[in-house]
């Protein structure tokens, strides 16, 4: 049993198990009738005992009666576990996903995950549902039905069995043969959902460069390669059922033949022939069923053996060490001789630097210098390869990796925003915050009159991924998220470069009123974002390539001087004059 499944289905036990035994009642009760009518034929008809016919009667309508509630009750016991079980194991895998790393999502497509979600799982819930109770049922019923007949007359019995090493030797082969079919079914749902989710979220940028042919020749051919498996997997069990039908459908005739041939010796009664005619549907049942079941067990299988990689997965990015969560922490930031390698690609190497408590630090580079990739450590999305990063003198690796979490907050380069209203979307990491918090911090991040412009303010319903609004409007909702939940280190990743160079000031003077409050990581590729910084860092390939204030940096005359006579642009004199002016500031100093 996969651990995960038996978790979920152990505190179900005792109904489930109840739910099988009355199915095997059930078994039972499908051969009274057939075995009645065989007396009904010898007793009634032919000896003339006309007084046991509405005994005969009486029972079988009873029996047909009891069969038909066992039957309605065991059906809605496997189905309300089923549906019940696969509740737990879905929100069970839900959690699991949700505690995963970032390199996880970084190698696994959203179509794996969706596949697990919904297509694996399900066959997990009709297994439970369906083919457990008619694998006993038909079990139960071969056997019970085996041994009525043997009783009857054992020779007519062993001549119905003449087929059964057949049917048995065509559901072995396709017990073996139809898994790998079914995995490889699994895995092209996987990637057709992949291409499906990619285009949806995409769907923009596809109609920007009007590459709509493209994507559906790409989602054609997996489409193709879906329906490919799924024949394939239809080729294998169609070698094999047509087989086990066949032989199974013989035994009416194996029985007319051995079974006249019988009578007309004398050796079998025409009631026992009768009960052998209602008897043989639970041989014939069960061996037609086998193959089938097979099946379906098979393809639970295979899902559950995806599911089963899944939950045995384990987090890169264990919990704590010590699991510290202190009672205040004041956001001294050091970084020792960090590097950090995705793969075999080295993004960062040796990255040293101290922030006391308070202060601002600005981060400046050119696009894959690793600054991102820097604000990520110290959430700790990623473990450095080598070297530490300390909050207040603590290694981030001690932390409980929630708490943890919850002091060092960032608004990511890449806003996500959720389709729910505006004031739910600031709210979201403090959802009981009052309202007039949630106003608070929109003030802040400078989004709070492009809001009240709304139709419905706060309350307007944005689509997903921030559908309806601007790529600066969903910046600012972003950083007001980030105001709100008010963590003691805060990381704005480029977080204005969708606004105008006046909003982008006012927001600016927000975050300059926060100075000495909060320890803030500022990376941007304007410098008018960052020259206020207390210190500013210069990344290139990886490394700090200088460091200093913004006057500094301007006396340096280097990479950062550079890039501010681009943005300012002007002109040489003034670039000039600047450069002087910042030198004689650093002389002074």
């Amino acid at each position: 049993m996969h651990p995960w499944l038996w978790s979920n289905l152990r505190k179900h036990r005792f109904i489930y198990v109840f739910g099988v035994c009355l199915t095997l009642a059930v078994s039972a009760i499908n051969l009274v009738n057939p075995l009645l009518s065989g007396v009904l034929v010898d007793r009634v008809i032919l000896a003339g005992e006309r007084g046991l016919l509405l005994k005969i009667l009486g029972v079988m309508v009873l029996a047909v009666a009891l069969k038909s509630a066992i039957r309605y009750s065991y059906q809605m016991i496997f189905e309300r576990v089923s549906q019940d079980v696969l509740r737990s194991c879905r929100q069970e895998l839900f959690a699991k996903i949700q505690r995963m790393d970032f390199a996880y999502f970084d190698r696994t497509k959203t179509g794996d995950l969706m596949a697990h979600m919904t297509g694996d799982l399900d066959a997990v819930r009709h297994f439970i549902a369906y083919v457990i109770y008619q694998i006993a049922e038909n079990a139960v019923m071969f056997v019970i039905a085996l041994a009525a007949l043997a009783f009857v007359d054992w020779r007519l019995t062993l001549a119905l069995l003449a087929f059964a090493p057949l049917i048995a030797y065509f559901t072995v082969g396709l017990s073996r043969k139809v898994k790998p079919t079914f995995s490889a079914v699994r895995a092209q749902f996987s990637r057709l959902n992949s291409v499906v989710q990619e285009n949806i979220a995409a769907n923009r940028v596809v109609r920007a460069l009007t590459r709509e042919d493209y994507e559906i020749s790409k989602f054609e051919a997996e489409n193709d390669a879906f329906r490919d498996r799924n024949v394939e997997s239809a080729a294998v069990w169609a070698r094999f059922i047509p087989p086990i039908e066949f032989f199974s459908g013989l035994l009416p005739v194996v029985l007319i033949l051995a079974g006249g041939a019988m009578i007309v010796g004398g050796s079998l009664s025409l009631g026992e022939l009768v009960t052998f005619t209602g008897l043989v549907w639970a041989i014939n049942m069960p061996l037609r069923m086998a193959g089938w079941l097979v099946n379906d067990a098979q393809r639970f299988a295979a899902a559950a053996e995806r599911l089963d990689k899944l939950f045995a997965l384990e987090s890169a990015l264990p919990q704590g060490g010590k699991a510290l969560r202190p009672d205040a922490v004041e956001g001294r930031i050091e970084f020792r001789e960090v590097s950090f390698s995705y793969g075999d690609e080295k993004v960062l190497e040796d990255i040293s630097f101290l922030a006391e408590s308070g202060m601002t630090v600005g981060i400046l580079g050119p696009t894959g210098s690793g600054k991102s990739t820097l604000a990520k450590l110290l959430c700790r999305y990623y473990d450095v390869g080598s070297g530490g990063i300390l909050l207040d003198g603590v290694d981030l690796r001690d932390y409980d990796l929630d708490f943890l979490r919850s002091r060092v907050g960032i608004a990511m380069q890449d806003v996500f925003l959720f389709s729910d209203t505006i004031e739910g979307n600031i709210a979201f990491g403090r959802p009981d915050a009052p309202v007039e918090e949630v106003f608070q911090a929109s003030r802040l991040a400078n989004a709070h009159e492009f809001v009240q412009d709304l139709e419905e303010g706060y309350d307007t319903i944005i689509g997903e991924r921030g559908v309806g609004l601007s790529g600066g409007q969903r910046q600012r909702v972003a950083l007001a998220r980030l105001l709100l939940a008010s963590p003691p280190v805060m990381i704005l990743d480029d977080t204005t470069s969708s606004v105008d160079i006046e909003t982008e000031e006012k927001i600016q003077e927000s975050m300059r009123s926060l100075a000495g409050e909060k320890t803030m990581i500022l990376i941007a590729h304007r410098i008018s974002t960052i020259m206020h910084a207390d210190l500013i860092l210069v990344l290139r390939d990886g490394r700090i390539a200088e460091r200093g204030t913004h006057g500094e940096l301007l006396a340096m005359d280097g990479y950062y001087a550079e890039v501010y006579r681009h943005q300012t642009g002007d002109g040489a004199v003034a670039a000039a004059s600047a450069l002087r002016a910042a030198r004689e500031e650093a002389s002074r100093g």
